[in-house]
């Protein structure tokens, strides 16, 4: 949204509580990244989940969100996940393109089974694979599947930028030398200068509304720790799905919601991770091995449940530290021990849009916003087939790689979170209009993922970069630029 409207020639204030990253040596040391969390801020939400008591998850706070951590996959939404949708395939497929050349997507076409429909080439081709996903590949093809490149947001080919070394520390790290193609190494850097102003260090508080209208955005200044009023024709929000609702509660709008979606229908997919035991080092060329990713199974489940099964992707293993972290109880210094001999995958299931899956705020004296975020979500009998679906196969494709026996783990995050402003035709359904705009304010518009009604089988990265670009087009055309 930055991008196309400073570009079009607005006057566009991002409002960012968090920091640019420092990438520096420690941006690619795990202990700091995944146990410490560097870039975790003062708040935490609580998450009621998987049947069990309410803990604490810290957030991560910095300038680009989530595309800095991510592991750069840039998978489209098939054809027939926007069955439930307002729009079509083909009205999103210009905005892909578009999303895939902004972000610098290197992929290749032609050999997922499933793959939609393409008025357009990649912008950059996918490179070699290494031995490790060579391996993955090739016990996939022996059980007659149809292993891909995946298309990925990370630079390894356009030599005006950092390329990528194929370090060990790129999914869940930000990239000390700028290589991942996060939206600050890409997007960011090609906004117009003198149109944009990137406001870090500020947090949102409410949204004053009058006659239909946003008038202004109350925020504090983290630093000074005082308020700041921000005035504007238009407001966008893309504080993720978790946040962007959270603001919407704390400046009352949930009122004029007629559909009582809002916050709501919180899906943030069904996923886990099987890792499996190999006899021997597993990436002795110590390379990113991230390459693979296998859709056979997508539609399986289509014609009787109505959502895709999702698929099954490569996934480098955690530095020991990581690792030991992250494992479950009882296996953290097992993992640890084994770490260069465990290959993972992790599967991706499609999530059922629940009303009891939600977001709501507990007042919270001493947070900045005197509230604190709660998400409470469990997943339906559908969901945990989909992905045992999906667990099964995994297992297979790793023991036909030569691996002895496999664990699986449940992942507990909301890094694919969506749904909890959905959009649609009607305001009684739903909370935003086909373009994103909140029914009933005039100026207000949620960009992020959010806005999706269905999750679909894939990282909504790419989607939620493209429905973007699909909005932006529309408030271009509908509002004349400042001068």
């Amino acid at each position: 949204m930055a991008h196309s409207l400073s570009q079009a020639g607005f006057h566009t204030a991002l409002v960012e509580r968090g920091y640019a990253v420092a990438r520096d040596q420690q941006d690619w040391d795990a202990q700091k990244i995944l146990v410490e969390m560097r870039y975790a801020g003062n708040q935490s939400m609580t998450v009621s989940q998987y049947g069990q008591r309410t803990s604490l998850q810290r957030i991560n706070e910095v300038l680009g969100g989530g595309s800095v951590f991510f592991g750069g996959a840039c998978l489209r939404l098939r054809q027939n996940d926007f069955e439930a949708w307002p729009i079509s395939y083909f009205e999103m497929e210009p905005y892909y393109c578009k999303a895939e050349k902004l972000l610098e997507v290197h992929g290749s076409t032609g050999n997922d089974p499933t793959e939609p429909q393409r008025s357009e080439d990649y912008p950059f081709r996918s490179p070699g694979l290494t031995n490790t996903a060579m391996r993955i590949s090739n016990a996939a093809e022996k059980l007659r599947m149809h292993p891909f490149s995946m298309p990925m947001a990370i630079n390894y080919t356009n030599d005006m930028r950092s390329l990528c070394e194929s370090c060990t520390t790129c999914d869940g790290f930000p990239c000390k030398i700028g290589a991942k193609n996060d939206v600050v190494e890409t997007v960011l850097k090609k906004c117009h200068p003198e149109k944009l102003v990137v406001l870090s260090g500020l947090y949102g508080l409410q949204l004053l509304e009058s006659h239909h209208k946003i008038k202004r955005l109350e925020c504090l200044d983290r630093e000074s720790n005082t308020r700041v009023d921000l005035e504007a024709e238009t407001f966008i929000l893309a504080g993720g799905a978790l946040e962007s609702p959270a603001l919407l509660m704390r400046s009352g709008l949930q009122h004029k919601d007629r559909s009582g979606a809002l916050g709501h229908y919180l899906m943030r997919h069904c996923n886990a991770i099987v890792g499996c035991l190999f006899p021997y080092h597993i990436n002795r060329e110590g390379k990113n091995y991230k390459q693979i990713c296998i859709t056979d199974f997508y539609e399986d489940m289509r014609e009787r449940t109505g959502l895709s099964v999702g698929v099954i992707q490569d996934m480098l293993m955690p530095p020991p530290a990581g690792s030991k972290h992250k494992a479950p109880w009882g296996l953290k210094t097992l993992s640890a021990h084994f770490n260069p001999y465990i290959q993972c995958l992790l599967c991706i299931a499609e999530d059922t849009p629940r009303y009891e899956n939600r977001i709501t705020l507990r007042s919270n004296q001493g947070e900045i916003s005197n509230s604190r975020l709660h998400v409470h979500h469990e997943y339906d009998d559908g969901d945990i087939i989909r992905r045992n679906y999906l667990i099964k196969k995994a297992k297979k494709i790793l023991k036909k790689a030569g691996g002895w026996f496999c664990v699986t783990q449940k992942i507990d995050s909301f890094s694919h979170a969506v749904g909890t402003t959905k959009f649609g035709s009607s305001s009684s359904k739903s909370v935003l209009d086909e373009t994103c705009r909140y029914h009933a304010v005039k100026n207000l518009y949620v960009v992020d993922g959010g806005f999706m009604p269905t999750s679909g089988g894939v990282n909504p990265s790419l989607t939620i970069a493209a429905n973007s670009l699909r909005v932006a087009e529309h408030i271009v055309e509908r509002t004349k630029p400042q001068i």
